[in-house]
């Protein structure tokens, strides 16, 4: 698995238990093996789990991957636009913010 850049509280973790963390990583790598979906679909459905939780590190950690794996901005906020139907109009609104902050910090951060 690929390293990543981790936030700093996720970083201080992965350091104080690294056994731990290579386990969570080797999981996730196992999961994205398993079925048939390719990385961008994955992705969106991760994406998409994290909006339907509420989860703003998830959405902010999965619109990243998401980024990097090559999605455009236009689909990752699709996603959130998807949610208002299903999740209520403020967690989807919630999360499209979210999506839009996390795309605006990638572009200045590629600038």
């Amino acid at each position: 698995m690929e390293k990543q850049e981790l936030p700093g509280v996720l970083a201080k973790f992965a350091e104080a238990y690294p056994d731990v963390w290579e386990a969570y990583n080797n999981l996730g790598a196992a999961i994205a093996c398993a079925g048939p979906l390719d990385e961008k679909t994955q992705r969106l459905v991760k994406l998409a789990i994290a909006i339907g939780s509420g989860r703003q590190g998830a959405v902010n950690a999965h619109t990243r991957r998401a980024l990097k794996a090559g999605l455009a901005p236009e689909e990752l906020v699709h996603v959130g636009i998807l949610a208002v139907t299903t999740n209520g109009w403020p967690s989807a609104f919630a999360a499209i913010c979210w999506i839009n902050e996390t795309i605006e910090k990638q572009r200045r951060k590629e600038n």
